[in-house]
């Protein structure tokens, strides 16, 4: 593990890189970005850094010039997506495809800039569909608009929209029972937290398995 601090138009932003253990070929680069609540210590951008190196994947965990700067609310989409495009060389430099992504907040910034920074795919963790009790507000076009390869890894029980909400369109749709918008599972679940995260990482290792074969 390894961290580097990028300068961008938005502040400093910084990256912390997961790799795959020496000796193990690296396929490709996922870079997930947090949400607007919180880091990267979220347990299911934690538990995909941990699950992913041993299939080849370089896991770089990025957190965004507001969180790195020690501010407690995220900016407008805007300036996320500035500080997002200004980062992007780091990640691509090492000459792999990259899989853009992040959770919530993060998984917005990715759709919305994916096509223009020439990601391999998307990767979307609790995508924000719309906000709670609010499915008028809905952001159906920022993810249909990726333009690249997309999964979405949705609780089934996500306030910002649960899996059965989502409309059809060119993307994979992942539900992680029981979970909310944080993939918490409440203790009256049929699976354990532990099970939760497995389905999460096991899914995303199968459909990053599928990325990198193309």
């Amino acid at each position: 593990m390894q961290s580097e601090i990028v300068d961008t138009p938005a502040g400093d932003a910084r990256i912390t890189w997961h790799p795959p253990k020496k000796g193990t070929a690296t396929r490709l680069v996922l870079a997930v970005s947090h949400g607007a609540g919180g880091g990267i210590e979220a347990r299911d951008l934690q538990a995909l850094a941990a699950a992913l190196p041993p299939l080849g994947v370089s896991v770089a965990l990025v957190e965004q010039p507001w969180r790195v700067g020690g501010k407690k609310l995220a900016p407008a989409p805007k300036t996320l997506d500035t500080g997002w495009r200004a980062l992007w060389p780091a990640l691509a430099k090492r000459g792999l495809p990259v899989v853009t992504g992040g959770r919530s907040a993060g998984a917005r910034v990715a759709c919305r800039t994916a096509q223009e920074l020439g990601a391999h795919a998307v990767l979307a963790l609790s995508f924000p569909l719309h906000p709670p009790g609010r499915p008028e507000k809905s952001r159906t076009d920022e993810l249909l608009g990726a333009g690249v390869p997309t999964l979405v890894v949705q609780g089934g029980n996500d306030p910002f929209g649960k899996p059965a909400e989502f409309p059809d369109g060119g993307y994979e749709l992942l539900e992680v029972p029981y979970a909310d918008h944080s993939f918490t599972v409440p203790k009256r679940a049929t699976i354990t937290q532990d099970e939760a995260l497995t389905v999460l990482t096991d899914g995303v290792g199968k459909w990053i398995r599928s990325q990198s074969a193309r």
